[in-house]
């Protein structure tokens, strides 16, 4: 199985990048590929861009990542409650190329934050939103006060009940 994983983050020092990157070493026997959604900038949609210039490259590219994994590990940045203005943008390109952005792949969404809520509410806003997308989302998680949570050392979740439901949760995209 291959596993298309990102962080919806546009920070260089992502704590989302950090949790997929664990989550996804928790998927056995999967082949996967790490996505950054830097790779992926383009210019702020507005309709009159794309009706004077078309739906830049970057959109399709990522539609083709999508399209080549079997399934989706993401991990949501929350921003004021809601998605990083990065994956906003693009998401918001991808969905001028078609409203199935996430082709029906099985996905597990994940977030966190160094607070209490873990990013609950983006994460909440993101699996209500991916069936009307094309989203089949198989599990979800939420890991709050990331920096108390995360062994930065081990690369993993401190705690090993947090670790095993991850591992628990991760394992879904395989049903």
């Amino acid at each position: 199985m291959k596993v298309l994983a990102f962080a919806a983050s546009n920070s260089s020092k992502s704590i989302n990048r950090l949790l997929v990157t664990h989550a996804a070493g928790l998927l056995e026997g999967a082949e996967v590929e790490f996505l950054d959604i830097h790779d992926f900038e383009m210019p702020l949609y507005r309709s009159d861009r794309e009706e004077e210039a078309g739906i830049p490259r970057l959109a399709h590219d990522f539609l083709a990542a999508v399209a080549g994994a079997d399934a989706l590990l993401i991990s949501f940045a929350e921003h004021n409650g809601f998605y990083s203005a990065a994956f906003k943008n693009l998401f918001d390109w991808c969905s001028r190329v078609g409203r199935d952005v996430w082709q029906n792949k099985p996905m597990v969404m994940l977030a966190t934050s160094p607070g209490p809520g873990g990013a609950g509410r983006v994460l909440e806003v993101a699996k209500a939103a991916a069936p009307h997308f094309g989203g089949d989302v198989r599990g979800s998680m939420s890991v709050p006060a990331f920096f108390e949570a995360f062994d930065a050392e081990a690369g993993q979740l401190a705690d090993a009940g947090q670790r095993a439901k991850l591992a628990a949760t991760v394992a879904l995209l395989h049903g």
